[in-house]
């Protein structure tokens, strides 16, 4: 084993113990973290109004603190920005993640305070490489470079001592000094906000270092990879860099891009790990190779509460603390948390597949979704019958995403999806054929809906031109950082948008 190795173990070993503490006993730490978070934000104006000294129990905090969205801050996040402390959280927030907002095409400012970035971003950072230093105990990680394609960030126009930024970007800016010597490009190229230009740098700044690890969204790093083979000429990742290990992903599903990865990194020891970390927080590590879900990261600074799915109604949500959670269930995730937001509406879904520890999967979002016609398509139902259409015709798909065709006169309705493959199906009639079976066996609504073209006739599918989906971002201004493409949509605003550009492709 490496030196440096055994010195970052001994380091980790307190960490891992602890992490290994709520593994046994979640419930007493999430308990221990509410009320933490209640008494230090008791004096702001948030903690005054809804008379957080006087909450004794997890009951009384549903009882008394109403579940809020991006909507219900909004008005205190500004007064944020423009310099106002004790709001929602103790003292004064000068960092602000800018969200794009996957559900719609407004930006959403969260704050970030001291507490959530060093307790909650930064830590969940050392807590992937702790853990995979753990699962790896002979990596050669930390003898290279981390390849990092940041976002890029601004001074906010509303006060000179507030800035705002995508996550990444905020991260790179305040994550200690020591840390340059563990990363490439430097601080000035990762923040360039030009994507382009960005990626241009990167490769000129990268080719020549020892990179062993990259981390962040899987479809902005294939586009900066393919780039690297297109300059240098080689035939493969591992010809550019040797030593490259371990790729530590998140933000979109990993699944539809993996056989690409497995071309452009061919080696049987590269290693994917998935983490769930958003604008809001930190919330999940793969802390096991051989399983596909995440631990629920619990000593964060975050309390978690989840809505059922099936009860999920906007004009009443219902939240359960962890305890009352049940396996194979979807739930949207409610948050209270160090950076001020309380009993938040994350917006997204996952599914538990392990309790003690409590594992979970991410299942989508809870406004990414088809249900036109009652038959409630969720993103993860989409994922696994792609997957299986593609295994069925040995095709791969770069990018898709679907809403519904809306019944008009004596026409029926359907699902139209979009796609561009990576690699094209056998035969595209074969394809839709095995995506429409295997959508019936994953989702008995839509099956029951497509029952004799009951409600919903066979789906219509366009194939994309190559490129439409990375163009159709940038005109947007959406590429690079934490931006998604959304996969699902119960309108036709993007699919529609979409269709008109790859016509005029």
């Amino acid at each position: 084993m490496p030196v440096i190795n055994s010195i970052i173990n001994w380091i980790n070993f307190k960490r891992i113990y602890q992490i290994d503490l709520f593994r046994k006993h979640p419930h007493e730490v999430q308990r221990e973290v509410l009320f933490e978070l209640l008494e230090k934000a008791s004096g702001t104006e948030f903690g005054l109004k809804y008379n957080f000294k006087n909450i004794n129990s997890e009951k009384e905090f549903r009882e008394q603190v109403p579940i809020q969205g991006y909507d219900d801050i909004k008005p205190t996040v500004e007064r944020m920005m423009l310099g106002e402390k004790n709001l929602l959280w103790p003292g004064e927030t000068r960092w602000f993640a800018k969200s794009s907002g996957t559900t719609n095409e407004k930006s959403k400012f969260i704050p970030v305070s001291k507490d959530s970035l060093e307790d909650v971003h930064i830590r969940g950072g050392r807590d992937v490489l702790a853990m995979y230093l753990k699962n790896n105990p002979d990596s050669g990680i930390l003898s290279g470079k981390s390849l990092t394609l940041g976002g890029s960030h601004r001074i906010n126009n509303y006060n000179n001592n507030c800035y705002y930024g995508d996550l990444s970007a905020i991260i790179i800016e305040n994550i200690p000094f020591w840390t340059d010597f563990y990363r490439t490009p430097s601080t000035e190229i990762s923040l360039i906000e030009e994507f382009e230009e960005k990626i241009e740098k990167i490769i000129q700044h990268s080719l020549g270092e020892n990179v062993t690890s990259f981390a962040g969204v899987p479809s902005w790093y294939l586009v900066l990879l393919k780039r690297v083979l297109e300059v240098t000429g080689k035939n493969n990742i591992l010809e550019v860099w040797p030593n490259l290990e371990v790729f530590t992903h998140g933000g979109v599903k990993f699944e539809p891009y993996r056989e690409q990865y497995e071309k452009l990194i061919p080696s049987p020891n590269m290693h994917y790990m998935e983490t769930y970390n958003a604008s809001e927080g930190f919330f999940g590590i793969q802390d096991e190779p051989d399983r596909k879900d995440m631990l629920l990261m619990l000593d964060y600074g975050i309390y978690y509460e989840f809505i059922p799915m099936d009860e999920f109604r906007s004009d009443k949500l219902n939240a359960i603390p962890l305890e009352e959670v049940e396996l194979g269930r979807n739930y949207a995730m409610v948050i209270s948390t160090n950076g001020g937001l309380w009993r938040y509406l994350l917006g997204d879904t996952i599914r538990f597949t392990q309790k003690y520890p409590f594992k979970f999967v991410i299942t989508g979002r809870t406004k990414h979704f088809i249900n036109a016609f009652g038959e409630e398509v969720i993103v993860d139902n989409a994922e696994k019958a792609f997957n299986i259409a593609c295994e069925q015709t040995h095709a791969s798909i770069l990018e898709y995403t679907g809403g519904p065709i809306y019944m008009q006169g004596n026409q029926k309705g359907a699902h139209e999806w979009i796609i561009e493959f990576d690699k094209h199906p056998d035969d595209l009639n074969q394809f839709i054929l095995a995506f429409d079976q295997a959508l019936k066996s994953i989702n008995s609504d839509y099956e029951a809906k497509r029952h004799k073209n009951l409600s919903l006739e066979m789906p219509h599918f366009v194939v994309a031109k190559h490129g439409l989906f990375y163009e159709w971002m940038k005109r947007r201004g959406k590429t690079g950082g934490q931006n998604k493409i959304p996969r699902l949509s119960n309108d036709r605003e993007y699919l529609d948008q979409l269709i008109e550009l790859n016509k005029s492709m």
